[in-house]
């Protein structure tokens, strides 16, 4: 932390990287909060999402769905619809992506047709002139089903009898926004697992000896819901193949992929795709790959030798577009008299649809210092949409059982929640060390003294005060890259593949540039979200700024300091005696030789400088590496303290206030930084409180497929959110920059179930926490 803890550390650093970077109060560009670059474009309508592209010709997708939860497919009759007015392609579809799929197909009836698994699971699409054209023709497809049995909940879903989802064992590899589901685990029924060893740690110790020798022990059964994802832009692509290839405007949190699988989809050289992202209206994880909307896009596109718009409604949004699976957690502490962690367990299951991936995350094994740790985490397959990455993916959920947990656990030793987190948060990475003074910073912004015993309170309204720790990875995306240039009329350009989903990476490409060139961030051009730019990482799973930041400023330092030496014979100076500072080329020691830059680049008459460098490993090197993804030994923190308000007559809670305290290594752009844990704690807020699928059994619909009964949280049911931003130099990279996506969105459902206890003195188990979920627990 500067300022705090400083040590010197000795780290090799290849000779082609620039030097240290000293802490922000020193630089002029980076760590400065500089408003978004593409803002005015934003509030004025001018910047182009997916949804807005028009291409002259561009036909309007629609695809059809099975009403049916589960059912085999007999016939499909398309000859009506091919000839309805206006309609230019068909295709039925004829592979599923994003669901798990069969470790031997052979266990299922042979079958030229998809097997239904969900109702709502596209089937087929149309392309047609207008989007009237198109709406009317689907409701001319003839699809005979045979239905299935079917089941949607998850307890339903776990009875030896129940129907079965997958006729066998199954399989689903990660994708680039993570997901899927470890290899060749044991499948009963419609129960998979378990997984024991999540983000690679296995069990330790022995948690039945451990439980012998413990002197408290906390046990208790925890529950989380579906929370669908809900963009304010929906998925979509506008595909649009020629003979010269394919191009794909994608609203997407990875062009990488999109085109990775569109070459591996359609026998496609890769140079023959391009894919465009200028701008992504929200992704939150769930928007990486082609999905099945895009297959179906561009098999139009080429049937019709035209562009087709696919874009989904708000319906199949909620329904295909993803979701966070819903869980229970049986958990189970034990612990000596003095706080001494001896035992964890914990038992999972978890339901991602017809998708697999719904543990429950990794701070079971990883956040406190426990000898005896066994965690069992458990896929339960139902006919409902398939699950998605999340924004922290089973962290959210996880963090919720196991934080409350350890308040439980201090009452019952009476201990501080604080005093306890700190014995027992002693790993001594950097988020375990960043935490530490977390805690102190945030207690004391907060007024965590002045918390008072649960249901203290008189009276139906009762307020609390509750905390929870964060833990997220620090990862680094390998494949990497940034291109600088300098061009001869002293214009700056940086390139990079990377796609900005409204977190604001053309801003802070612009300002590390920016930096290396003594220049401010509105001078430099900005260019994201086009795969024929060098590739970028994926934006999520916090890694953007960790990985396309030391790429940007390597490329930048190798740039300016080429630029240097051609200017050296201009200036009569020695290259390393040339400054870029203050919009200026300086030479040290001759303040009079200094230019304006634009005018010293013209000097030097040179046409263009361009340089690319690739994002290097981490020069204290990972603690897993792998073909795309690094992982750091370190990680990243974060404590949120939260006041909530109870009604216990109507069972309304309210969350009044939070403080959130978080590190990301380097903020680039603090306003950046503060916005991204502002969304965190808001998504947070609306988890705990409101969002929820719901489900009709009989007929496997979902009932609020909208935004109006899928309630996500309001404008006046925002708290007041404190944002307090720590910077943190690990001397990892050649900016230190780390992600901040996912750790604000990790504690806040807990904090505010810590809160609620404090203020009713009632722990709440199940979430969200709604009027009958919280009367319920008042009840108990």
């Amino acid at each position: 932390m500067v300022g705090e803890g400083l040590k010197e550390v000795t780290r090799r650093v290849p000779e082609d990287e620039p030097p240290p970077l000293p802490e922000n109060a020193k630089l002029k560009s980076i760590g400065k909060p500089v408003s978004r670059l593409d803002g005015v474009e934003k509030v004025t309508g001018r910047a182009r999402y997916t949804f807005d592209v028009q291409l002259p010709g561009m036909l309007w997708g629609k695809w059809i769905v099975s009403p049916l939860p589960h059912a085999r497919i007999k016939s499909i009759d398309t000859s009506a619809v091919e000839r309805a007015p206006g309609v230019r392609a068909v295709h039925v579809l004829e592979r599923m992506l994003s669901a798990a799929q069969l470790r031997d197909p052979k266990a299922e009836k042979n079958n030229r047709y998809l097997t239904v698994r969900y109702a709502g699971q596209p089937i087929a699409a149309i392309a047609a002139d207008t989007p009237r054209a198109a709406e009317a023709a689907a409701k001319l497809l003839k699809v005979e089903y045979e239905p299935l049995p079917h089941v949607t909940g998850i307890e339903e879903a776990m009875r030896e009898n129940a129907p079965l989802v997958f006729p066998g064992p199954t399989e689903q590899p990660a994708t680039a926004g993570g997901g899927g589901a470890p290899p060749g685990l044991p499948q009963k029924g419609n129960v998979r697992g378990p997984d024991t060893k999540p983000r690679g740690v296995g069990p330790r110790g022995d948690v039945a000896q451990g439980f012998r020798e413990s002197d408290v022990v906390v046990e208790a059964e925890y529950r989380t819901q579906v929370q669908t994802h809900v963009p304010m832009e929906t998925h979509g692509i506008v595909a649009d193949w020629r003979d010269e290839g394919l191009t794909l405007y994608a609203s997407t949190q990875y062009i990488g992929s999109i085109r990775d699988e569109a070459a591996e989809y359609f026998d496609l050289p890769k140079n023959k795709i391009r894919v465009i992202s200028e701008f992504t209206g929200g992704g939150f994880g769930a928007k990486y790959g082609i999905g099945n909307f895009g297959l179906l896009a561009i098999h139009l596109s080429r049937k019709a030798r035209a562009p087709v718009r696919m874009m989904l409604d708000r319906r199949d949004e909620h329904i295909s577009g993803g979701n966070r699976p819903n869980s229970i957690q049986r958990l189970k502490l034990g612990a000596r008299r003095d706080g001494t962690l001896v035992a964890l367990q914990v038992q999972a299951y978890g339901s991602g649809g017809v998708a697999g991936g719904a543990g429950v995350g990794f701070a079971h094994s990883t956040l406190y210092s426990c000898p005896n740790v066994h965690v069992e985490q458990y896929d339960v397959f139902t006919n409902t949409g398939p699950c998605a990455a999340f924004r922290a993916p089973g962290q959210a959920q996880g963090m919720f059982a196991l934080e409350q947990a350890m308040d439980e656990l201090a009452e019952k030793l009476a201990m501080d929640p604080l005093a306890l987190r700190a014995k027992l948060d002693v790993s001594g990475t950097d988020d375990s060390l960043a935490r530490a003074h977390e805690r102190r910073v945030g207690a004391e912004r907060f007024g965590w003294n002045k918390r008072r015993p649960a249901g203290t309170d008189k009276g139906p309204i009762k307020r609390g005060i509750g905390v929870s720790q964060s833990q997220w990875l620090y990862l680094v995306h390998r494949n990497t890259a940034c291109e600088v240039r300098v061009m001869g009329d002293g214009s700056v350009e940086a390139f990079s593949g990377a796609q900005d989903i409204g977190t604001g990476t053309r801003t802070i490409l612009a300002q590390v540039v920016a930096e290396e060139f003594g220049l401010r961030a509105e001078e430099i051009g900005s260019h994201i979200g086009d795969s024929h730019y060098p590739a970028g990482p994926p934006s999520g799973g916090s890694r953007v700024s960790s990985s396309l930041t030391p790429a940007a400023r390597n490329a930048a330092w190798r740039c300016a300091r080429d630029l240097a030496s051609r200017l050296a014979p201009v200036l009569d100076a020695n290259a390393e005696d040339i400054v870029f500072a203050g919009g200026k080329v300086m030479v040290k020691g001759k303040n009079s030789l200094a230019l304006p830059f634009r005018e010293a680049v013209k000097k030097a008459r040179i046409q263009e400088i361009s340089h690319r460098a690739e994002r290097r490993d981490d020069y204290e090197g990972y603690a897993a590496a792998g073909a795309e993804v690094n992982i750091s030994r370190h990680g990243i923190g974060g404590v949120q303290f939260a006041e909530v308000e109870v009604d216990t007559e109507t069972g309304i809670v309210k969350v009044v206030r939070v403080v959130a305290v978080h590190d990301c290594g380097r903020p680039i752009n603090p306003k950046l930084t503060e916005s991204q844990i502002f969304g965190g704690v808001i998504q947070g807020v609306s988890y705990a409180l409101y969002e929820e699928r719901h489900l009709d059994a009989a007929s496997g619909h979902q009932l609020n497929t909208n935004v109006d009964q899928y309630k996500i949280v309001g404008s006046r049911e925002v708290p007041n959110i404190q944002v307090i931003l720590l910077e943190q130099l690990g001397a990892q990279s050649s900016t230190d920059a780390r992600g901040i996506a996912e750790p604000a969105n990790v504690a806040t459902a807990a904090a505010v179930a810590n809160a609620f206890y404090n203020a009713t003195g009632k722990r709440i188990r199940t979430l969200p926490m709604t009027p009958a979920n919280v009367l319920a627990a008042l009840r108990a």
